[in-house]
């Protein structure tokens, strides 16, 4: 017993550190698995990082198909000999001083100025000689030497000289210009040349990298990268753009903006700048808009755009609340050109077009692109807002002309009957025959004097009412019944016509 008792502790101690080693050992696993848990799920959370791309392989593949064009242009060569004496005495002074020969009265600078003259001899024409006018970029579109750049990089040049990569030299021909997309196609006798790959537009996204390949300044397939800023930028141009952040500067132009995959997907058109140098921002005309444009080119030299003939702005918030049309969106139509498919089709000044061909016209914009790519010929479906409810019309697109029809002055005569509206600020008269004419409306009343509240909101003499409160104005009788019922306490939409031009403008009536 005596012995059991002096050994009971030791067992005891024992047993309890074996205890402590199994559950450190049991425990060790388990503590461990908690940890990696924790681990797993703050990479988990964390924004995935990934290392910077390597552009080495896509200069590789896409270098051998970009371009380097030079433009040359024919100017008058000055000619020393022949001619007038002092024209030339001048022309020297001036080459060499920058200034005509002072003190010397005209007709004075032959060494003697006493002796007679002859009469005046007619100059000869100078010849014409070859001046550099211009560095771009393009790249090669097709293996059989077809080659894409801008328009203004090509246009008005007498001498097109193409430089591959290779140093080879070509002389270009211009197959098109489209300088409303400033797109331009050229062509090269070659044979085998390496074409580029097109990208698709759609699934570009922003904050992808890109990369651009050109000439700027004169230096030959520099290579710049960046990232996509935006897309779909509206620069009131008729395309819209991508916007990057790729360094392009003068001599970029007509070059290819590339993507990871090496295709191309835009080309390199503009920057904003100030300096006239590159500050960070840069656009790209769309690849799939240019390939449309340069099929056409390529097929009959020029491109044809469907047309409307209206004249168009923006429907701002206001005017598309006190419309009731909800929210700004559509094309506003402030004039139709007199025997236009639009005119055709029933459109009037003040239509707010919001669809062509079940397109949507999020923005004015938006409405001379659809139609600009509708084939000339197409019927089409138009929607349109007018005065407080929506019409549908069909419409015959016409081709697109670069004639813009002039715009006619208003007519001076004048009605002798005129009537003051005070809580409108107006004197108004009925329009004459002519004056409607004129304007080209079927009725309206026109704007003798604005003041107060209608010359806040924009409305001046001579301005022609057709609409008030989003009815329809005949004439003077019918705008003093609608002057009668409408609520002064809001304000009020004015449908004005302005030469050939119509928008809308609010009154807030006076209450005095």
């Amino acid at each position: 017993m005596k012995s059991f008792t002096k050994s009971r502790p030791a067992i005891w101690l024992f047993m309890g550190a074996a205890l402590a080693v199994f559950c450190m050992v049991s425990a060790q696993p388990w503590g461990s698995f908690g940890l990696h848990a924790q681990a797993q799920s703050a990479q988990k959370d964390s924004p995935v990082v990934r290392s910077l791309p390597d552009f080495t392989d896509l200069v590789d593949q896409v270098g051998p198909s970009v371009v380097n064009i030079r433009t040359l242009e024919k100017v008058q060569k000055p000619v020393m000999g022949g001619g007038d004496p002092d024209e030339q005495m001048q022309e020297l002074f001036r080459r060499f001083f920058g200034m005509p020969i002072p003190n010397m009265p005209p007709n004075q600078g032959t060494p003697n100025p006493g002796a007679p003259r002859g009469p005046k001899s007619k100059p000869a024409p100078n010849p014409e000689e070859d001046q550099p006018k211009g560095v771009g970029s393009g790249f090669i579109l097709s293996n059989d030497g077809y080659i894409m750049t801008n328009a203004h990089v090509v246009e008005d040049a007498t001498k097109v000289i193409v430089t591959m990569p290779d140093k080879r030299e070509f002389k270009a021909k211009i197959i098109g210009v489209d300088k409303r997309t400033d797109v331009a196609v050229v062509k090269i006798e070659a044979s085998n040349l390496p074409a580029v790959k097109i990208g698709d537009v759609s699934k570009l996204r922003v904050g992808e990298w890109v990369m651009a390949i050109g000439s700027p300044f004169g230096l030959d397939n520099s290579v710049t990268a960046g990232i996509v800023s935006a897309k779909q930028r509206d620069t009131g141009e008729y395309l819209p753009f991508i916007q990057t952040d790729v360094a392009i500067n003068p001599g970029n132009s007509g070059g290819p903006l590339i993507n990871m995959k090496g295709e191309v997907v835009g080309i390199n058109s503009q920057i904003y700048s100030r300096s006239g140098g590159y500050m960070g921002i840069s656009f790209s005309i769309p690849i799939d808009e240019a390939i449309r444009v340069s099929d056409q080119l390529r097929l009959s030299g020029r491109v044809q755009r469907g047309r409307l003939g209206v004249q168009i702005d923006q429907v701002s918030k206001e005017v598309a609340e006190n419309l009731g049309l909800g929210k700004s969106q559509g094309a506003l139509v402030r004039g139709v050109e007199a025997g236009s498919p639009a005119e055709k089709a029933g459109v009037e000044a003040g239509d707010i077009i919001t669809r062509f061909d079940g397109k949507s016209i999020d923005k004015f914009s938006d409405l001379p692109r659809i139609v600009g790519n509708t084939k000339p010929g197409t019927k089409s479906v138009l929607n349109v807002f007018r005065r407080g409810a929506s019409k549908e019309l069909t419409v015959v697109v016409g081709e697109f002309e670069k004639e813009v029809a002039e715009e006619k002055e208003e007519a001076n005569e004048k009605p002798g009957v005129a009537s003051s509206f005070p809580a409108f600020g107006l004197t108004l008269t009925d329009l004459t025959e002519a004056q409607k004419k004129e304007a080209k409306v079927k009725g309206g009343v026109r704007v003798e004097s604005a003041s107060d509240v209608a010359a806040q909101g924009g409305i001046r003499e001579g301005d022609i009412i057709t609409a008030f409160a989003n009815v329809e104005i005949n004439n003077l009788k019918s705008f003093e019944v609608v002057a009668k019922q409408i609520d002064k306490s809001k304000p009020v939409s004015v449908l004005i016509r302005r030469g050939a031009w119509a928008q809308y403008t609010l009154i807030r009536p006076s209450l005095k």
